[in-house]
């Protein structure tokens, strides 16, 4: 039986303009203290001031945060604030303040500011919801023992909070919540059959129109790159997902969001081998997180039309498997020379790019977990991404930094083109060895958007998961990618 989708966490977000008299407040309470980084003494305006002098100067002076036991018990977190604090910094410094608190299992968490600055508490309270929302979430798991469920109902904002609009944080975070638990499961709990299933459920919850583009219609729209990555698979249920999103009133060409949903990825004729396949059921979280920006996007109600575009796929070996050298042709008739039938995500991206600029959308968003070299060129803490305007490179950047989801462009340039060369073909699919995959693959899927149509290709293979957590969220899994498209989509409807 598969698991029902999740439910975002009920959790109240309140706001008092005054700071207490007294912080005792009694049992089933965590307490966090914002001080700001640039007058530490600040900490001596509460009741506990002296107490808690005392007790930092037991710390290293650079420990920040510091959690400790209040002199009534209650258990507290203190961080010290740089003024100019936001984005990653901000969601990470909120990340090292809610776990250790909900480990001792809190009916309330109380955040009181002393930071003396309206801006910058505002920044730190929306942080604080992220990552709580984030700690919250439980990612499924396949067990009839029930997991303790979480304590935490309510955070009480108490100082010069105001402005704190925990709106968007909220959106974004069962954006993210949705991503993670989609990629979680386990290859048999979320084939190509059960992802569509889930994703039009959601749908139909949410309003958006549906349209499913099966294998017997790609074979009709000559979609030969889709079609060459299920070729051995066992069960037809493999396709391309349309899900459209189109608030009142709203005119105008449609955005586009895209996701590689490659359910399980054994490599194909090019097996992978040893431990490589391990965690390949996760191959899809590109489509996750494109799924989880669309549901942010309709939360925060964006005034904007947009489609999200899910191929959903699974790359098998078998008798019928397409193999090295095999020249198959895409939908919009180039045709290709395959190298590595393991570089299959650039193939399903090939035909969903191609058949999403068929409608002309006013720019293209995808993301994908697509190459290892994107890891050796950046590690594991933030995403590449590769556009076809070089006037977006600065705003790129910009707009990560802004979304606490960091991405770092790489180069577009058209020479890179010769390294493709195919003798048979239009073009190769990838290399046959050397480095820069990354760009390469950029290079080949510019060739399914139409030049005309703004277009950003995010690589998400470096920032998928990291090893404790990174910025708000505290597993390994991250989900990235939601603060970012919200951020990106905003920013160019703007311009």
């Amino acid at each position: 039986m598969k698991p029902e989708l999740p439910i975002f966490t009920d959790l109240k977000l309140e706001k008092d303009p005054e700071i207490p008299a007294s912080w005792d407040f009694g049992g089933g309470v965590g307490l966090i203290l914002l001080a700001p980084e640039s007058q530490r003494d600040a900490i001596r305006q509460g009741p506990w001031g002296e107490f808690l002098e005392q007790r930092l100067a037991a710390f290293p002076e650079k420990a920040n945060p510091v959690h400790l036991s209040g002199p009534t018990g209650i258990r507290t977190a203190v961080a010290f604030v740089a003024d100019d604090v936001g984005g990653f910094k901000a969601l990470t410094q909120a990340r090292k303040l809610i776990g250790p608190l909900l480990t001792e299992r809190p009916e309330q968490i109380n955040v009181i500011s002393l930071l003396g600055n309206g801006d910058t508490a505002t920044v730190m309270a929306e942080a604080l919801a992220a990552a709580t929302h984030a700690a919250l979430f439980q990612l499924p798991k396949i067990t009839d023992t029930p997991e303790d469920a979480p304590t935490l109902r309510t955070m009480v904002f108490m100082g010069d909070f105001d402005a704190a609009n925990f709106r968007h944080a909220e959106a974004t975070a069962e954006g993210n919540n949705l991503a993670r638990w989609l990629t979680q499961l386990p290859g048999n709990y979320l084939t190509p059959a059960i992802y569509r299933d889930y994703a039009e459920s959601l749908a139909r919850n949410e309003g958006w129109d549906t349209d499913f583009f099966d294998q017997t219609r790609l074979e009709e729209l000559g979609a030969g790159a889709f079609l060459s990555v299920v070729a051995a698979s066992p069960n037809r249920d493999a396709g391309i997902l349309r899900l459209s999103y189109r608030p009142r009133d709203a005119k105008g060409q449609a955005l586009a969001l895209i996701g590689k949903g490659i359910c399980f990825d054994t490599g194909g004729a090019n097996l992978k081998v040893g431990g490589s396949m391990l965690g390949m059921h996760g191959d899809m979280q590109g489509s996750a997180v494109a799924l989880g920006t669309l549901l942010a996007l309709t939360r925060l109600e964006f005034d904007q039309p947009v489609d999200c575009w899910l191929p959903l796929a699974e790359n098998h070996i078998g008798p019928d498997a397409v193999k090295c050298n095999d020249v198959i042709t895409a939908m919009n008739g180039t045709t290709i020379e395959l190298i590595n039938t393991d570089a299959e995500g650039r193939m399903v991206l090939a035909d969903t790019l191609a058949l999403a600029s068929r409608e002309k959308p006013r720019a293209i968003l995808d993301y994908a977990t697509l190459t290892g070299a994107v890891v050796s060129s950046l590690g594991q803490r933030m995403g590449g991404a590769i556009t076809n305007r070089r006037h977006w490179i600065e705003p790129i950047i910009q707009a990560g930094e802004r979304s606490g989801e960091r991405v770092w462009p790489f180069p577009y340039e058209d020479d890179y083109d010769e390294d493709l060369k195919s003798q048979v073909a239009d073009t190769l699919q990838c290399r046959t060895a050397g480095a820069g995959d990354h760009i390469y693959a950029a290079r080949f899927l510019g060739r399914f958007v139409d030049k005309d149509i703004d277009w950003v290709h995010v690589d998400m293979a470096s920032s998928g998961t990291h090893k404790g957590g990174l910025a708000h969220i505290p597993t390994d899994l991250q989900g990235f990618g939601v603060r970012f498209g919200v951020e990106w989509f905003g920013t160019i409807t703007r311009e």
